[in-house]
């Protein structure tokens, strides 16, 4: 009865045929279909309560009519209502918004994260996931006990709006601000879909954030004061004088296609082995003073933590919002080639340079494709010429194998099935000599 109320109020068809000739039966509000009863009861609910003034009873009835939904199900905020005083679920008003100004292809890609106490990460999660889709915003959003990392991509409206109302919740007051949040040029088409789910990390290094906590980070530098360090190391590395090591916290097919100068990049396929490169590599990191950067600086939060709580660097100190920031202010400072993204462009740029090569003819080329055996997800730098010859795989193995997709259990694609992959050794050893004489490249 509620919702009958509402939709006359406002106008909009309760039911109708689905577009395209179709044959379920949809409800129409703010420009989304809802094929269930208990979805556009939630959508009410939550974002028009006020219009008619029974928020509490469609709450109710959500709640008695399909119950709570589980976490990350895309069914709106879990037929929950927002008495929180920590989180606020409010969706920012779009009325006067047209459905071009909020898909418009033109558009941006945000990153960012902030580590707070999150007493209920469930609720943050499905209050994120309804606000990206109000906003049509596409990406990937990570929540957990210990904060929120996100990505997301949509039209500059969009994202505009997605900023005030995060900066607006409560749960962040006084730790997010506004340059915070990392922009560059894309829009919701760099991303497949939405995903927005509860993890236990917000950045997955496999180490309990209660055993290694973001609160022993270490000291931040503003790119300026990184821009000096790096300067001044460098120019010591030179002389074979530097006492400094200059670690990039990425994973090795990041940093081939983009790094600062002098870095020592290790050769590691995912965050998570970075606690075990720095155990099995301790005494390269004895009484130095460490810069650590990363692409927008949530991996040095825990990463330079791990390595504080080891006890053999002098210093450790990190980028603060990571190579992102530092190429807006330093363009054609010292990282070298381009910046690695996670969506569907791969890559960003900020100079021309270009560091790596393709993998069949070492051409230079830094535009990564993904292998092209069906069983494999890997990203391949191969040039044109290559492609046009067929050499579309990782390596050769993919290459002559064509290997079939195979599955787990589940039922989920393998990802990391390549020979090459089982071949690399999953933490390097770093020669304490070699490195010094790199650096000074």
């Amino acid at each position: 009865q509620a919702f009958s109320l509402f939709v006359k109020a406002k106008e909009v068809p309760a039911a109708g045929r689905c577009p395209g000739g179709g044959g379920g039966v949809r409800w129409w509000c703010c420009r989304q279909a809802f094929e269930e009863l208990a979805g556009i009861h939630r959508h009410v609910a939550l974002q028009h309560g006020g219009d008619i003034g029974q928020q509490a009873g469609l709450e109710a009835e959500v709640s008695s009519s399909s119950g709570p939904a589980p976490a990350g199900n895309g069914d709106g905020l879990n037929g929950q209502s927002c008495s929180s005083p920590e989180i606020s679920c409010t969706l920012p008003d779009t009325s006067h918004l047209s459905y071009e100004d909020l898909t418009s292809r033109v558009g941006e890609v945000l990153l960012y994260y902030c580590y707070c106490e999150v007493k209920d990460p469930e609720k943050l999660c499905a209050w994120q996931k309804a606000l990206c889709q109000h906003l049509h915003l596409t990406g990937k959003v990570r929540v957990a006990s210990e904060g929120i990392n996100g990505t997301v991509g949509g039209s500059k409206v969009a994202t505009s709006l997605y900023i005030e109302v995060m900066l607006s919740q409560p749960l962040f007051k006084d730790i997010l601000g506004k340059e915070d949040f990392k922009s560059s040029a894309g829009g919701a088409h760099c991303f497949p879909d939405l995903r927005v789910a509860v993890f236990k990390e917000i950045v997955p290094m496999g180490i309990d954030p209660k055993i290694v906590s973001y609160k022993e980070t270490g000291i931040h530098l503003s790119p300026q004061e990184f821009h000096r360090e790096v300067e001044q190391y460098l120019s010591q590395a030179s002389k074979g004088q530097s006492d400094t090591i200059l670690l990039d916290c990425r994973n090795f097919y990041e940093s081939k296609i983009g790094h600062f100068q002098g870095c020592l990049a290790p050769d590691i396929r995912k965050f998570s082995y970075f606690p075990s490169y720095v155990d099995e590599n301790l005494e390269l990191f004895k009484d130095k003073r460490v810069l650590m950067y990363c692409t927008g600086g949530i991996r040095c939060e825990r990463g330079s933590a791990y390595l504080r709580s080891k006890a053999v660097c002098r210093e450790v100190y990190q980028l603060k919002g990571g190579i992102h920031k530092y190429l807006e202010e330093f363009p054609d400072g010292f990282y070298r080639g381009k910046l690695f993204v996670f969506d569907d462009r791969y890559a960003i740029c900020s100079n021309e340079d270009i560091i790596s090569a393709c993998r069949y003819c070492g051409t230079l080329w830094d535009q990564y494709k993904l292998c092209s055996s069906q069983h494999c997800r890997q990203l391949v730098l191969t040039c044109p010429s290559c492609r046009n010859k067929g050499l579309t795989a990782c390596c050769p193995v993919c290459q002559e194998k064509e290997l079939k997709v195979t599955s787990r259990a589940s039922g989920q694609t393998v990802k990391e099935e390549c020979e090459c992959t089982r071949r690399r050794p999953r933490v390097p050893i770093e020669h304490v000599s070699q490195r010094t004489l790199d650096a000074g490249k």
